[in-house]
């Protein structure tokens, strides 16, 4: 709203808008469904990797839940991503981000991410969009 009263034209991506549910587990998601991708005929590949078999989150005791990443099955760039599990309020940003700038699954598996962290489930859940996860 600032930048329009400054005579500017704002920026809105509405396609990377991050969405959050503050339960226990949380639940956040970017971007497009299966199901909306589907109706809209495109063509996708999917990636999913669960909590369970992620290191930091065994040592928190909250295994619950998974991350799915969308891309699309020709470029690879990154359609949605959803997160059921700890910290997906805070897991979301860095695939906000990767859409924003129009990344590719491949994009975010090659990125180094700390170890053990939660952040490692995204990471996984990219390779695995090429079935190809580290550790599940």
């Amino acid at each position: 709203m600032a930048e329009r009263m400054a005579g500017q034209h704002g920026h809105v991506n509405f396609n990377t808008i991050p969405w959050v549910i503050y339960t226990n587990p949380e639940i956040a998601w970017v971007g497009q469904t299966e199901q909306q991708l589907k109706a809209a005929g495109r063509a996708y590949r999917a990636g999913t990797f669960p909590f369970l078999a992620n290191g930091r989150a065994r040592a928190l005791g909250d295994t619950t839940g998974m991350v799915k990443m969308l891309a699309d099955a020709t470029t690879d760039e990154i359609l949605g991503v959803h997160i059921v599990g700890p910290m997906a309020s805070e897991l979301i940003a860095e695939c906000v981000m990767a859409m924003e700038f129009r990344a590719s699954s491949e994009d975010i598996a090659r990125i180094c991410h700390a170890h053990p962290s939660l952040s490692e489930a995204t990471k996984e859940a990219a390779l695995a969009v090429d079935k190809r996860t580290l550790n599940f």
